[in-house]
């Protein structure tokens, strides 16, 4: 495990039944298949043999449709579900080696979780059911309300936090999971489909809201959804699952440009790539352009490599002059009309 990497899933399998290890066996000895393992062992292959390491301070995006093992996956990283094999290690602590009370303090102070399904407590006010972590860690009451009041305060919620759950809307309701799992400030965020059960208009605020809060609090964060476009918005590296297996991780522009099979092609073909694609994707090498046009025009516009696709159509419609991608001053590569046309065309004919 590197400095900058906070956690570390290696090679974890989960077969639900009862004779997994069995199970797991005939996989690695005869190749069996998830069908196989179903009809031979009566047992079902959750997760298998997936690895997969989070950075600090990073929303890592877990994808998938539902049944791929997402889900199932996440509860792993503390324990919630016991892998079949494998190792989890966040920030140095070997998950798998602590005891029980070790391991409930670990969740208590490592790791906050947020669901789909609020599970706010009907008779506590906002306000209580926030310092419920701080509570369970025996914080003396003037000080976890405090702590309490401030996180409300933070997902804008302040005045509310002598309501109960009942009062609120929806969104509001997810909002308070949010500061919840907040309130005891863990390292890490796991959150499972937190906002999928809520209407888009109050979804797409709720993401807008948890981008404002993970630029302020830098939470390392594993985040799980189904939907593409959320964790293209949300995310910083997204990882996506077919029956149990982790098919390709990269970040959205690696994904759409670079599909690693047919599934992830198909599932990204519906994602404009205008924001997702920036310059540096797009450019070509300064030595092919000059072998075949020559030298860039000294008064070409010029971008830095993080651009977005949109922009740059923007640009070459209102120029025809090709395109200078620089890092720092440093000269990275050109981009002409034709290439920025290519780009689209590809992006059109995967959808």
């Amino acid at each position: 495990m590197t400095g900058d990497t906070v956690i570390e899933i290696s090679n974890v399998w989960k077969i639900f039944g009862n004779r997994p290890e069995a199970a797991l066996q005939a996989i690695r000895e005869r190749g069996l298949t998830k069908a196989q393992v179903l009809e031979e062992y009566n047992a079902v292959v959750g997760v298998a043999d997936v690895s997969l390491s989070v950075n600090r301070g990073e929303i890592f995006c877990v994808m998938g449709l539902s049944g791929s093992g997402k889900s199932t996956l996440v509860r792993h990283f503390n324990r919630l579900l016991e892998p079949t094999d494998g190792k989890i290690e966040i920030e140095g602590t070997d998950v798998m080696a602590l005891p029980p009370k070790a391991l409930q303090a670990f969740r208590n102070q490592k790791i906050g979780m947020v669901f789909q399904n609020f599970a706010l407590m009907p008779h506590r006010s906002v306000l209580d059911n926030v310092a419920m972590p701080l509570e369970i860690r025996q914080v003396a009451k003037n000080e976890r309300m405090r702590q309490a009041a401030a996180i409300l305060d933070i997902v804008e919620l302040g005045a509310w936090g002598s309501k109960f759950a009942h009062e609120l809307s929806g969104g509001m309701q997810q909002r308070v999971g949010l500061a919840r799992a907040l309130a005891a400030n863990p390292d890490v965020l796991l959150m499972d489909e937190p906002f999928s059960a809520l209407d888009p208009l109050i979804r797409r605020q709720l993401q807008d809201e948890f981008i404002r809060l993970s630029k302020i609090l830098k939470k390392t964060t594993v985040f799980i959804t189904h939907d593409l476009d959320e964790a293209v918005r949300i995310g910083d590296r997204i990882a996506i699952m077919r029956d149990g297996k982790m098919v390709q991780i990269g970040t959205a522009e690696d994904i759409v440009m670079h599909p690693a099979d047919d599934y992830v092609a198909d599932f990204v073909a519906g994602i404009s790539r205008l924001k997702v694609v920036h310059a540096k994707a797009v450019m070509q090498p300064m030595s092919d352009y000059a072998a075949k046009v020559g030298p860039v025009p000294a008064d070409a516009p010029r971008v830095a490599s993080d651009e977005t696709l949109s922009n740059l159509i923007t640009m070459a419609i209102d120029d025809d002059k090709p395109i200078m991608v620089t890092d720092n001053a440093k000269e990275l590569g050109v981009i002409t009309r034709a290439d920025l046309l290519r780009t689209v065309i590809e992006g059109t004919e995967m959808s």
